[in-house]
Parts: C-alpha cells; structure tokens; sequence
C-alpha cells in the first residue's frame, strides 16, 4: 500500500503541471487550446531523447523550449490568421504528430534503457531522500513552477495577461495588445506541458507516440477537482488548486486500480463524464433553480 500511496504522490505531483498549464490557458486566458496532448509528447519525445545523449538536465529546458514554439505556432494561428482557438489546437496538435516521430527518431517510442541516466537516478545515485528521491523531485519541481508563475501572474505582464482572458477589448483600449499577451500565455502553458512530459518521460525513461492521448482531459479532472476542494476565488487558490486536485485524481486512480470497484480501462470514460458534469454544473444548477420556480408558480396559480 506504501508503494501505490508514493506512485501516486510522485505522478500526482508530475501531471499537477499539466493542470497548471491548463489553468493559465482555460481559466486565466479564457483559450481552449488542444496543443496539450500533442506538446506532453513532444516534451518527453525531447527529454528522452536529449537524456539518452548524455544530458538529462538540459532535457527539461529544451523540452520546454520545444513547447513554447508549439505555443507560439498555436497563438499565431490565433491571433495573426485568425483560426478560431479550438482549430488552432487542432491544427498544432495534428503536425505535432510529426515532429515527435521526427524526436524519436522516426520511431513510434524511444527508450533510455535500463542504465539510461536521468534526473531521478542522479539524485538516487546522490542519496539524500533515500527511496523518496522521486517524489521529492517531482514535488520541488512542481511547487517551485507554481510559485513562479504565481509570482509571474502578479507582474505588469502578468496583470495584463489576466486582463485579457476577462476582457479583451478593455485590454486593448488601454494600449495593450492583446496579440501579445495571447501569445505570451499560451507559450508559458505550453512549456509546463512539456515540462511535465519531460519529467514523466525521465521518470518512466520511456515515451510513446501515443502517450499523450487524452492529457487534456486529465488535466481539466485535475483542475476541476481541486477547484471543487480549494475554490478559485484567489489566484493562490487556483494554483495550489491544480497541485491538490491532480494529487487527489491519482489516490482516485489508485484506488480504482487497486480495488478494482471500476476496470481500469474504463477509467478515462469515468474521467470524461466527471469533467462534463463538472463544466456543465452551473448550466444544470440555473436548470434545476429554474424548474423549481417553474413548478412553484404553477401551484401558486393552482
């Protein structure tokens, strides 16, 4: 049980960065961008790749360089040409599927092999967590990107940035373009997607084309889950939201695994109806709020 609660923890802590990348995009910027599933794989096909060369700790910047580029190439699809946001994501995420085969070297997965090196059998090889080497990196690294992008959404740009996703004409006619700040955000966002797939390709030394299918669904669980914990009334709020409810969306799929009350390759469907139910709950409530108005005036006029 100890095993499944720190895998739990570490994958946690590992995918809370996908959930953040989403709160700056969904929630701060009011973008759907679909650019996460194919940018998880194109940071960890970078990492890996970068890390079977001999230097898996400059894999994690690359990684996040490569994904701000697909950030860009979706905002400027946006913003330049016009392309709604959804197709946008669309578009990026359908020509990510040959840059990552391109990163593994046209192979369907790339592996380190068993004495591969990474970040995590460094710090096993140094031996200050003992066997908590894992979650202690996975969670310093995620804690500390969480406080700076906190710390960053509290800047002149930061600020500008939150604007934008409220109300971008506002934006615009106080001299901020908004072309800017669109493109600023969704590079950021998409970084801390590949982060998190770098991290993750390291952590299981391996990666798959397909690995990245279904993150954004995953990610909006994890955000909507803490949200439903923490609340998003505050900015902090909001960032340790995605830390905790990612944390928690793992217990749930350990658990789901362990006891196997649900088979585990159903799972995903679970997730997806729990995400629609989540986003649709305001509709439902005002729904339900005014079918009881209803039912109360027709006994009235009875």
């Amino acid at each position: 049980m100890l095993i499944i609660t720190q895998t739990a923890l570490e994958l946690g802590f590992l995918y809370a960065l996908v959930a953040m990348a989403l709160f700056l995009s969904y929630r701060i910027l009011d973008v759907a961008d679909l650019t996460t599933d194919g940018c998880f794989v194109l940071g960890a096909a970078v990492s890996v790749t970068v890390a079977a060369a001999g230097h898996p700790f400059l894999a994690l910047p690359a990684a996040m360089l490569a994904g701000a580029c697909a950030g860009f190439i979706t905002a400027f699809l946006q913003t330049r040409l016009r392309v709604p946001s959804i197709l946008a994501g669309i578009i990026t995420n359908t020509g990510l599927y040959t840059i990552n085969l391109m990163a593994m070297g046209w192979r369907a997965n790339a592996s380190l092999g068993i004495g591969g090196r990474t970040i995590f059998t460094i710090l096993r090889d140094v031996g200050i967590f003992g066997d908590w080497y894992e979650l202690a990196l996975a969670a310093v690294v995620t804690v500390l990107a969480g406080a700076l992008l906190y710390w960053f959404l509290g800047t002149r740009l930061g600020l500008s940035i939150r604007a934008t996703g409220d109300n971008r004409d506002m934006v615009r006619a106080s001299s901020v373009n908004p072309t800017f700040t669109v493109t600023v955000g969704l590079c950021i966002s998409n970084a801390l997607t590949a982060l998190s797939g770098a991290l993750v390709g390291q952590y299981q030394k391996t990666v798959d084309i397909n690995s990245g299918t279904g993150i954004v669904v995953i990610g909006l669980a994890c955000l909507i889950i803490g949200e439903t914990v923490l609340g998003r009334r505050t900015l902090l709020k909001g960032v340790l939201a995605v830390i905790v409810g990612s944390v928690i969306y793992r217990f749930i799929y350990a658990i789901v695994f362990y006891t196997k009350v649900v088979p585990v390759d159903c799972l995903k469907l679970l997730t997806a109806v729990i995400v629609a139910l989540a986003i649709a709950a305001p509709g439902i409530r005002q729904w339900a709020a005014f079918q009881k108005r209803k039912m109360a005036a027709r006994r009235e006029e009875e």
